[in-house]
């Protein structure tokens, strides 16, 4: 018989699901109680947080009527939680990304990018720290009394197990290069399923494409004069400008390029004018 309390836990879960239009996967796996606890505070209003058993997270999902929802199953790995929010998977994404904060390297995490220790003063006195130093691969020097690092070393590469020699180093030099935070695995909305591999978006690169889209479809619209709304204006002034370069060119008298024609003849008056002076 199932216990009463994974009844309800059930009929809660499935309920959040159809009630918020974007639940997403995050997984907790590592996250300090008190982060936990900040991050909560700070999600109030724009998310809710919710933790469960595997088997119930799943069950929850199959009750659940919204078409496509069942494939969130894939992304309950390490110890997952639900997220349910009224934000778009990628505005949650990035809110998410942003409020991660710095944490000390333990022996056996794994480098989510590479870790460098930078040249110049460590701050740190003359003493067995050279030795620590080195064993990583880190070639120092004593300047003032103070150990100085002689030039930049990655001392993990991103995805690389980080070993306890390095963790006491980059903790002993005040290196956080770990970061506490929530990981969204996967949001759905409207029967869709985002990975975190969709939803990591760089705006910058982005922004950059989109802008070469445009540029490249306007013209293409021009030069091969498929006008549209936008780029009528354009192709008018276009027109324009080579009607008027060719009416100067062919000496077109129009009252556009009178002016111009005038002052063109003119010059070449005075030019011819000298010329003959000069002989």
């Amino acid at each position: 018989m199932v216990k009463e309390w994974k009844v309800k836990k059930v009929e809660e879960l499935s309920k959040l699901i159809e009630s918020y239009p974007v639940i997403g996967i995050i997984n907790m796996q590592k996250m300090p109680a008190p982060q936990l606890q900040a991050i909560r505070k700070e999600l109030k209003g724009k998310a809710k947080i919710l933790m469960s058993k595997k088997s119930l997270m799943k069950r929850a999902l199959e009750k659940a009527k919204k078409e496509g929802i069942k494939g969130l199953e894939e992304y309950l790995k390490g110890q997952p939680a639900f997220i349910f929010t009224e934000m778009n998977p990628f505005e949650l994404f990035k809110y998410i990304k942003e409020n991660k904060t710095p944490a000390p390297a333990k022996a056996g995490d794994i480098a989510p990018k590479d870790i460098v220790v930078n040249k110049g003063n460590t701050g740190l006195p003359a003493g067995p720290a050279i030795g620590q130093l080195s064993e990583v691969g880190i070639i120092s020097k004593v300047q003032d009394g103070k150990i100085h690092v002689v030039k930049d070393v990655t001392v993990v590469k991103e995805g690389e197990e980080i070993s306890a020699n390095v963790a006491a180093v980059l903790n002993m030099l005040g290196i956080h290069p770990m970061e506490i935070g929530l990981d969204l695995l996967a949001a759905y909305e409207n029967g869709v399923i985002f990975d975190k591999k969709i939803l990591d978006i760089d705006e910058e690169e982005y922004r950059r494409r989109l802008n070469e889209c445009i540029v490249s479809a306007i013209n293409l619209s021009l030069n091969s004069s498929y006008l549209t709304k936008l780029t009528a204006p354009m192709a008018i002034q276009k027109a324009y400008l080579e009607a008027r370069a060719l009416a100067l060119e062919a000496g077109v008298y129009t009252k556009e390029v009178m002016d111009e024609l005038l002052a063109k003849a003119y010059r070449e008056a005075m030019s011819l004018k000298k010329m003959i002076t000069e002989v």
